[in-house]
């Protein structure tokens, strides 16, 4: 007879980078005799890897702690990342709660699980594993498995921007970077083992190399990895528009691999604000580093997120963002109304926005969001209708996949096409996602 693995479910908020670190948890335990769940299910133990870029984040965080104690209380909860870092006193409060684990070394938590199950009881008060973040090193990692078509790679952590409304550089600590060498050599792997796209990340992506080699050496490293026999797409992760100059393009244009997609983190379209949050750019270099791609990257597509109501923002603030929205032809716009958070200076400015002056700028930004993807959907159906499509899941009858702009597209098949490439006639769009046929 077979024995019973002790079960373990992993939930994640948040980044790609967490994505990445909660795989990278179920992999250390998979490899040690646990069975890993969905943390939907009864399981033994949970996981709960956190974000705290917004209040929401913390309430959901909290939510799921108390919905996994409900759900199995005999269940040893383990919880760790940002709000593990910033918010460990509130999560204190939350009985149940086994041990908190900073983002210092992640893979402390499934450490922590195994040693729950070797003493076979739970802890009376949590234990609380928190170290001097900024002190940290690069935490060595990796991951040989992906569930999806694709895979996040964690190539760099923290953040040292120090922007007025983020908290995460007290959550995530200085800017490290993971050895050139270790990456590619993850990256092989993972493009060995059947990978079609892999998606390079970090807490602040553009610093990457900052700390290795004394400027960042992210373009250095999208040429080693374009070498890689038989790689599939390269994405990257979010990145800051002063990233974005004639050196950096002109490197990058010339990659095989490299998607013509990019999120920028741009967070207003007004300088005045961009001044106020102390972002490295304003309005006018930001739609630069856009003009300056498209002129080097005809097919490309940008995404971007969005703050409304940040303290001070004016009307005229806000129509500044509005129009740089609508001149830009953003594919996609994550709009996030600004939320408080202690310890940074935003949350003592003056002149903080009503809830319901937020709520309806970003309403209309939304608004406009939906209005110019369906005009570039439409657009790019009609410039040009093939395109190669990776697919990644089916649904009635339908198979869904992305192109390399990160155009949606479904297509009629019942083949199994799952992480696979096909190319794809686009016919029609409903203003959120292509659809077309197989050739």
């Amino acid at each position: 007879m077979t024995e019973k693995k002790n079960t373990v479910g992993i939930y994640t908020l948040g980044c790609k980078v967490n994505q990445y670190e909660s795989e990278a948890i179920a992999e250390y335990l998979s490899d040690r005799g646990f069975e890993i769940l969905s943390p939907s299910e009864t399981c033994d133990a949970y996981i709960i890897n956190t974000c705290t870029v917004t209040a929401e984040s913390d309430r959901k965080a909290r939510q799921f702690i108390r919905r996994a104690i409900n759900h199995n209380p005999s269940a040893y909860i383990v919880v760790t990342g940002c709000f593990a870092e910033t918010g460990n006193e509130a999560l204190r409060r939350i009985d149940g709660v086994d041990v908190i684990v900073g983002n210092k070394r992640k893979l402390d938590a499934a450490d922590a699980v195994v040693r729950l199950f070797e003493n076979e009881k739970k802890n009376t008060l949590p234990e609380t594993m928190l170290e001097d973040i900024d002190g940290a090193p690069f935490e060595q990692m990796s991951i040989r498995r992906f569930d999806r078509t694709r895979a996040y790679v964690k190539i760099e952590d923290g953040c040292e921007n120090r922007c007025t409304y983020c908290v995460i550089p007290l959550a995530r600590g200085r800017v490290r970077s993971k050895a050139m060498d270790d990456v590619i050599r993850e990256v092989t792997a993972l493009t060995r083992g059947g990978c079609r796209e892999v998606v390079l990340t970090g807490i602040e992506t553009a610093s990457y190399g900052k700390d290795l080699g004394g400027s960042p050496l992210l373009g250095e490293l999208l040429c080693e990895v374009d070498k890689i026999e038989g790689i599939g797409r390269v994405r990257l992760g979010s990145l800051d528009p002063s990233l974005i100059r004639e050196p950096f393009v002109e490197t990058i244009s010339k990659l095989s691999s490299l998607a013509p997609h990019f999120h920028l983190s741009l967070q207003s379209g007004s300088s005045r604000i961009l001044a106020l949050m102390k972002r490295k750019y304003n309005a006018d270099q930001a739609m630069a580093a856009i003009e300056l791609l498209r002129a080097n990257m005809p097919e490309v597509q940008f995404t971007t997120d969005i703050i409304v109501g940040f303290p001070g923002e004016s009307d005229n603030d806000f129509r500044e963002t509005y129009n740089f929205l609508d001149k830009a032809g953003f594919l996609m716009v994550h709009v996030f109304p600004y939320s408080k958070r202690a310890g940074t200076p935003a949350a003592l400015m003056k002149d903080q926005i009503p809830e319901n002056i937020k709520r309806e700028r970003l309403h209309m930004l939304e608004e406009l969001a939906a209005k110019k993807r369906a005009e570039i959907l439409r657009a790019e159906i009609e410039k040009r209708p093939i395109r190669r499509v990776l697919f990644e899941n089916a649904k009635d009858g339908r198979i869904y996949g992305h192109t390399a702009e990160f155009l949606e597209v479904a297509a009629e098949s019942d083949l199994p096409l799952h992480g696979e490439f096909a190319d794809v006639e686009l016919t029609d769009t409903d203003g959120n996602i292509c659809f077309g046929r197989l050739i």
